[in-house]
């Protein structure tokens, strides 16, 4: 017998979605995947989501963003479309839409992102309080004085 295919079973996503909120931010929450190979990441975005809110037909990602994608995807038996953007979408975005032409923006949290930055960027892009952009939220969190407990160099040593 055949081992599973990771396709087949996607790990689940690490997703944080605002509640529904009127009206809406520029962004409905934050993804942080594990790669950035959207034909391996998307299957478990799409299950995850799926459940939260309906069922994803179309995704639109910056192609900057992502190494590859497939054009088309194959989810649970049924296609989702892909596009890769050359413009119109701000980087740090996926882009979701619904077989109703519903839209949800969510914050791409790199993958090599650090757990603690990850954890501020998902509750920053998921409080329904949020009306940055994702290109926002991520320069606020690059700019973002460390925390006391964290040394700083001493400009005085070379």
């Amino acid at each position: 017998m055949d081992a599973p295919n990771a396709r087949d079973h996607p790990p689940p996503a690490r997703l944080a979605l605002c509640p529904p909120s009127f009206p809406p931010g520029p962004v409905c929450g934050a993804w942080w995947p594990r790669s950035d190979d959207l034909a391996v990441e998307l299957p478990g975005l799409i299950e995850e989501f799926a459940p939260e809110k309906e069922r994803v037909a179309r995704v639109a990602a910056p192609r900057e963003t992502w190494s590859a994608a497939p054009r088309e995807l194959r989810v649970r038996g049924r296609t989702v479309r892909v596009a890769r953007l050359v413009s119109g979408c701000d980087p740090h975005t996926i882009r979701l839409f619904s077989h109703n032409f519903r839209r949800w923006d969510l914050l791409v949290v790199p993958p090599d992102t650090a757990a603690a930055t990850a954890a501020r960027l998902m509750a920053a892009a998921s409080d329904p309080a949020n009306r940055l952009t994702a290109s926002a939220l991520v320069a606020a969190e690059r700019s973002r004085v460390p925390p006391p407990d964290v040394p700083t160099p001493d400009p005085g040593q070379g």
